[in-house]
């Protein structure tokens, strides 16, 4: 799975040229009614949209690759990333970079040799913090033997394998390129080749049972992963599914199997620290960790968005979509196709809207420090999830209950902005 934000604000409409002022840093830091006294972290995330076949579950930016890793413009994309994140600079300048997600589509389709040109150059505009997380997407049908050590000795420290289940019929139906032995051996290599790696699953699949799920557990546990994301199975305007949904099961039955997951993986030492994501101790996902408590985070490649804290106010950006047109767009200077800064209440129902998914909460002084609105702005929802039983509250601290994850939508609806 793609790790992309949360949540977007709706922008203005793209137009040919661009956005107006996407790179003017005057612009955004002018005066106006937010006060922010520091930058929260900034992490980089770099998209990558070709696949080798669209799932039909997937409504990410992805395009298939008709001819193959062979036939992809390596050198001409990351030509056009570069050139992008000149142009971006000025916005993040002297800010060090606190981790770096390669996402896609299937990232594992670059080249090591690409995948180290394009972090040589990254590098050298940009400071990274000491033991930044550089964490790369794969998909088991583009596994190589020794791949994965290439794309280590590349930079890369984190691989987030996208494995979505063992079970061959499942895998199958959920339009996978890869099989059931595919994805162990990959796993196996990623184990060798990194002191930390992501698998990830999926669940409430077409035709799955409590059985089902409980195969895939055992198998996924028995490689001992040190991270864990597991998503539950939706059905997303737009894609294959939408127009030809499959049979999936009851609700009650993927409650039962989601408090199943987090039953076994705990038994295993992975700790449910956010409302998908179980990690050993020491192994949780900084870059995603980053955008749960509101980080800042510039997108480069087609299609990515970026949220980028100023002064005063919130930028969000969305670069164009179309991989050709980006390449062309990046390389005359301006990719960003959508910029618009973020309103007062739309900032408060992000932040909740991603700080509520993690299980330990948010600091209130940190609702402060990330969205510049006082938290007396919180304070009447607030009450109201507490009196429906959705949150816990300490002086300095809110967090979901478990009805709260459970739940997650109702809580987080809480903070709508007023019609």
């Amino acid at each position: 799975m793609s790790a992309s934000p949360a949540v977007s604000v709706p922008l203005r409409a793209a137009t040919p040229e661009g956005a107006p002022h996407a790179h003017d840093v005057m612009h955004w830091m002018r005066p106006g009614t937010l006060q922010f006294q520091a930058l929260p972290p900034l992490s980089l995330y770099i998209h990558l949209p070709w696949c080798l076949r669209k799932c039909p579950y997937c409504d990410f930016n992805s395009h298939e690759s008709r001819t193959g890793a062979d036939g992809l413009p390596e050198a001409q994309y990351i030509d056009a990333l570069i050139a992008d994140l000149d142009a971006s600079l000025p916005l993040v300048w002297g800010r060090p970079v606190h981790s770096i997600f390669i996402g896609g589509g299937t990232p594992s389709l670059f080249s090591p040799a690409a995948v180290d040109r394009l972090l040589g150059d990254v590098r050298a505009r940009l400071k990274l913090e000491p033991g930044c997380e550089i964490t790369l997407e794969a998909n088991p049908g583009t596994f190589e033997r020794h791949r994965f050590r290439a794309y280590r000795a590349a930079g890369v420290t984190r691989l987030s394998v996208g494995v979505q289940s063992f079970n061959d019929a499942h895998l199958q139906a959920l339009g996978r390129v890869h099989d059931r032995a595919q994805a162990i051996a990959a796993l196996e290599e990623a184990a060798q080749a990194f002191d930390t790696f992501n698998l990830d699953l999926m669940y409430a699949l077409p035709g799955q049972n409590l059985a089902g799920l409980d195969a895939d557990l055992d198998q996924a546990l028995a490689l001992a992963p040190p991270h864990l994301s597991v998503y539950h199975l939706t059905i997303e305007p737009n894609t294959f599914f939408a127009k030809h949904p499959p049979a999936l099961p009851e609700d009650d039955i993927a409650y039962a199997m989601l408090d199943r997951i987090t039953e076994r993986t705990a038994a295993h030492g992975l700790q449910r620290y956010e409302v998908s994501a179980y990690a050993q101790d020491g192994h949780r996902c900084a870059h995603n960790l980053n955008y749960w408590q509101f980080g800042d985070y510039l997108g480069l490649g087609a299609g990515a968005h970026g949220k980028l804290t100023f002064a005063h106010r919130v930028l969000r950006q969305v670069r164009f979509r179309e991989p050709r047109l980006y390449m062309e767009r990046a390389m005359a200077g301006n990719a960003v196709a959508q910029a618009e800064e973020v309103g007062r209440a739309d900032l408060l129902f992000e932040y909740m809207l991603n700080a509520l998914r993690l299980r330990e909460g948010f600091a209130l002084a940190q609702f402060s420090e990330r969205t510049g609105l006082p938290v007396s702005t919180i304070q009447r929802p607030l009450q109201e999830a507490e009196r429906k039983g959705l949150i816990g509250r300490a002086l300095h601290r809110v967090w979901p209950t478990a009805r709260g994850l459970d739940f997650l939508s109702d809580l987080q609806s809480l903070f709508l902005p007023e019609e």
